[in-house]
């Protein structure tokens, strides 16, 4: 052997003692998402901890301890660091899990922590008390995809058929739908006996369409609801020219909520418009004929998860079960504890939701969309099933994320809530919103959004290429509140002129300029701050379409605007045009931006819209 074999040999057997190293040192996620990090395993210094790990799939994550035996003294404060958050806190003991003998005490930080990305992360943690082990597990509620990615194969061929792949097309270039949340509930509108849902014994959201789990209001109780609803017969035609005269591409109803009363005439349950109702009518057929006859595409949300008549405890109490051995917290939110059906959810699933299911699409050929809800305790194997019964029966059928372990065509970022422009999604996005701060009619709730605030709701979530559900809340009789239906009528009147900077655009190089990013959080989130967002001459939000940029203000134009975003270092502008107005405006193009002059031109009170075709370079 020479000397630079020898040397090549001594590096080689370095570099294996090296990987091997790093390999044993390296902790890496198991397959049901928990990392866990034995104190023994740490890089440590005096009460100090340090791991390394790999971590599969990022999304929000419960930091747990523990220490051995059942221990009865809680922790001091403990800080823990990791993707450059840090948690400071007194974490509560929440299990002992264990067999005598072999006792583990388990303590949880109030507060997630969120891994934006997969691969190679860092934590470190203080504390004064010896551990035995940290253990990062999913926040209850956030899932992180595929679960064991057994279906994902199967699901993604589905996913990429022409079929879908041209209902997701369609879905792109529509933008805007009307979302319609309504039922026995809506008679209520919020109230019951006297007391509001901001007064009910039961914690939870306090939208009225969950009046039922709220007030915890027996099944036979709630049935009696049936009995009185016999709303206006001119609801389906009235409800779809507000669409039409809204400028809304598609419309979606809550076929079955999660009081699991249907709309629609089902042949597996008898809690349904047409026998238990003296309307004895389906109104989800007389609203897809309405919505076809009007031009309009149609959907249904189906809650699936969740059905407080029929769907016994959600399957609470076997999640719980199970969790409870492992030290993981369950949550019963949305789940039938008051008084449940006495079959089982498993029976509910194959007895009632996916036969429902299955009579919704063949009754509506046309259906463009299932807008699943309630997905909580559901199996992989029941969300998959459901993804599967959808493609089978009409494979040009939109399905949500909602219907659970992401197995949706499609995203939605929320109730209410917008993503950041630096967000990337994994898919196209929809943001459903409401006109005040209930889905379903709520007599009292006047906090009603000014055409503005949905108008600047509708331009944010298209600049970043989503799109946009805003819901109405008719009530009992069916007839939508004036204030709520003005709202959007005065969009439709704005889209009229301005509807190309809308309707299949694309996300640009820029969302907007001049203004912050004012996220929308959450329906309580909008309730509680209100809105507060202003505008001047300075702000624009953008939108694209083939070789055109659509620059769109919420102020009147006056003066001579500047759009800095438009500089000729991002591409040369051919022409500017000033959407519904048919005269020449002066403009020229620099490196500092494109500059309009907009002197004498008269535009509405909501901003007007300029089209800028850019030169093919």
């Amino acid at each position: 052997m020479n000397k630079k074999t020898a040397i090549l040999c001594v590096l080689v057997i370095f570099m294996m003692a090296s990987c091997k190293k790093e390999k044993e040192t390296k902790i890496s996620q198991k397959d049901n998402f928990w990392v866990v990090l034995d104190s023994e395993k740490a890089q440590k210094t005096e009460g100090e901890w340090s791991w390394e790990f790999q971590l599969k799939r990022p999304g929000d994550y419960n930091i747990q301890i523990f220490r051995k035996g059942k221990q009865d003294t809680a922790l001091s404060k403990v800080s823990v660091m990791s993707a450059g958050v840090t948690l400071a806190e007194y974490p509560e003991t929440i299990f002992v899990i264990g067999e005598t003998e072999n006792e583990e005490t388990i303590s949880q930080f109030a507060k997630t922590i969120k891994f934006d990305k997969a691969g190679l992360q860092t934590l470190t943690l203080k504390s004064d008390t010896p551990i035995d082990k940290i253990r990062i597990s999913p926040q209850y509620n956030k899932n992180l995809g595929f679960g064991t990615d057994k279906y994902y194969d199967d699901w993604l061929k589905m996913h990429n058929s022409p079929e879908k792949q041209q209902a997701l097309e369609w879905f792109k270039q529509a933008k805007f739908g009307m979302f319609i949340h309504w039922g026995l509930y809506s008679q209520a509108g919020g109230i019951w006996k006297g007391k509001r849902m901001e007064e009910a014994p039961a914690i939870g959201p306090k939208v009225s369409e969950w009046l039922m789990y709220k007030f915890e209001i027996s099944r036979n109780e709630y049935a009696e609801l049936a009995k009185t609803f016999n709303p206006d017969k001119t609801f389906a035609q009235n409800i779809a020219k507000l669409a039409k005269d809204s400028g809304m591409k598609y419309v979606v109803i809550t076929s079955k909520h999660h009081d699991g009363f249907a709309l629609f005439d089902s042949k597996v349950s008898e809690f349904d418009m047409v026998d238990a109702t003296p309307y004895k009518a389906d109104v989800v057929m007389e609203l897809y004929d309405a919505c076809l006859a009007e031009g309009l595409a149609f959907g249904v949300y189906y809650s699936h998860g969740n059905d407080w008549f029929d769907g016994a405890d959600g399957n609470f109490k076997n999640v719980k079960k199970v969790n409870d051995s492992l030290g993981i917290l369950s949550h019963p939110n949305g789940k039938n504890l008051w008084d449940p059906s006495p079959n089982t959810h498993a029976e509910y699933i194959t007895q009632k939701a996916l036969p429902q299911v299955s009579e919704l699409l063949e009754a509506l050929p046309e259906l463009r969309l299932i807008w699943f809800d309630g997905d909580g305790y559901i199996t992989e194997n029941q969300a998959f099933e459901f993804y599967k019964t959808v493609y089978n029966s009409n494979p040009n059928v939109l399905v949500n994320r909602r219907v659970g372990f992401d197995f949706g065509d499609y995203l939605d970022a929320g109730d209410n809530k917008i993503p950041s422009a630096s967000e990337k999604m994994s898919k196209h996005f929809e943001t459903c919103g409401t006109t005040n701060n209930s889905w379903a009619y709520k007599s009292y709730d006047d906090d009603w959004k000014s055409t503005k605030e949905l108008l600047y709701y509708l331009v944010d979530i298209a600049s970043k290429g989503g799109n946009f559900l805003l819901n109405i809340g008719p009530d009992g009789e069916g007839h939508v509140p004036e204030q709520s239906a003005q709202g959007l009528l005065e969009l439709g009147d704005w889209l009229k002129t301005n509807g190309e900077a809308i309707y299949g655009t694309t996300r640009w190089t820029t969302t907007r300029e001049g203004n912050e990013d004012a996220l929308l959080g959450g329906t309580e989130h909008r309730a509680k701050k209100g809105f507060s967002q202003t505008f001047s001459a300075r702000d624009f939000w953008f939108t694209a379409k083939e070789n055109k940029v659509y620059a769109i203000a919420f102020v009147q134009a006056e003066t001579t605007v500047t759009i800095k975003s438009l500089k000729l270092a991002n591409g040369k502008v051919e022409s500017v045009r000033l959407l519904g107005d048919s005269s020449e405006i002066p403009w020229k193009q620099s490196v500092d931006g494109l500059e309009v002059d907009l002197t004498g031109i008269k535009t509405g009170l909501n901003g007007y819209v300029l089209e800028i075709i850019m030169k093919n370079e």
